[in-house]
């Protein structure tokens, strides 16, 4: 699994003009699934994410998890193929290391259940939908965590 963390003061997705997903203070996570990735990337991506400490402490350092804002913060889950891209080749992006939906869905499903399950507070977007992502990247503050490069 590929994830592009972002951290945002404010973040929705929208479907055909309507509001499906919002969060205010927290992660915009972007979420590639490749054609291997099982439960076990899941749990890794999620321990590290829902641990990660890259929000200011009192003394303006990166310090703090999502889990202790005073609000708890939020992640906006969108899944993305696309970041599996291969572009070795010609111009036109190759996707077919991206796991096929009935692979990524379950998966994608069982990412955002456990950051539930971990206390966070999640909101999504709509697999496979086109979807307009709207965000103010805090920082700017942006991460990338491959499950393959462990």
């Amino acid at each position: 699994m590929r994830a592009v963390i972002q951290r945002v003061s404010e973040a929705r997705v929208t479907i055909d003009g309507a509001v499906v997903g919002e969060i205010g203070q927290g992660f915009v996570v972007l979420l590639g699934i490749h054609e291997e990735d099982g439960p076990e990337d899941v749990s890794y991506l999620v321990r590290k994410i829902s641990m990660m400490r890259v929000f200011e402490d009192d003394e303006g350092k990166m310090n703090r998890s999502l889990a202790s804002l005073a609000d708890g913060g939020a992640i906006l889950s969108i899944s993305q193929f696309t970041l599996y891209a291969d572009t070795k080749k010609g111009n036109r992006p190759s996707f077919v290391k991206a796991a096929r939906p009935e692979v990524a869905i379950p998966l994608y499903e069982a990412f955002n259940q456990k950051l539930r399950d971990a206390g966070l507070t999640v909101a999504t977007g709509e697999f496979g939908a086109d979807m307009k992502v709207a965000l103010v990247n805090d920082g700017p503050v942006t991460i990338i965590i491959d499950t393959r490069e462990k």
